[in-house]
């Protein structure tokens, strides 16, 4: 009895593990759940990300970074879905709006994978904790080019 129960406990558990590991395809309404305000905490300050609702082929969110109560820097960011997969774009700007990136440039981040709780682009993963907190894991290259993880953590 006790082999068919240990059996049977190891079902379930690789279950859920398959289910929730299960590679959903590239559209919008997949990463829904990335919507909503969300606040933390990073790079010695408040940090703050609006995403909209899945709509017009895209999602798009604002970021700020407060140190000190002042605005550090702003981003506009994008997904949108482009020849069946996403692509994560965005841009930076002062606190003046005044462009870090040229005109006509954005920083891209290709689609990886999609799970039911984690989106991974190409140098940026974003992991569903709940329905109200998430995080932001993202590749940040510094001024000598060695690359560093910086984990946002957000709430609702």
């Amino acid at each position: 009895m006790k082999k068919v129960s240990l059996i049977v406990v190891f079902f379930i558990a690789t279950s859920m593990y398959a289910q929730q590991e299960k590679v959903l395809d590239p559209k919008l309404k997949n990463i829904a759940w990335i919507s909503g305000n969300w606040k933390g905490e990073a790079f010695g300050g408040l940090t703050e990300e609006n995403w909209s609702t899945p709509s017009g082929d895209s999602m798009m969110a604002t970021f700020k970074l407060i140190v000190n109560n002042k605005v550090a820097f702003y981003e506009i960011e994008i997904i949108r879905e482009v020849n069946n997969t996403l692509i994560l774009q965005l841009k930076h700007f002062n606190n003046d709006l005044k462009g870090w990136e040229t005109k006509d440039e954005t920083i891209d981040f290709p689609l990886k994978q999609i799970t039911a709780n984690k989106v991974v682009f190409e140098g940026m993963i974003f992991e569903k904790v709940n329905a109200n907190e998430m995080n932001i894991y993202v590749d940040i290259h510094d001024e000598q080019g060695a690359l560093e993880t910086v984990k946002f953590n957000y709430k609702k």
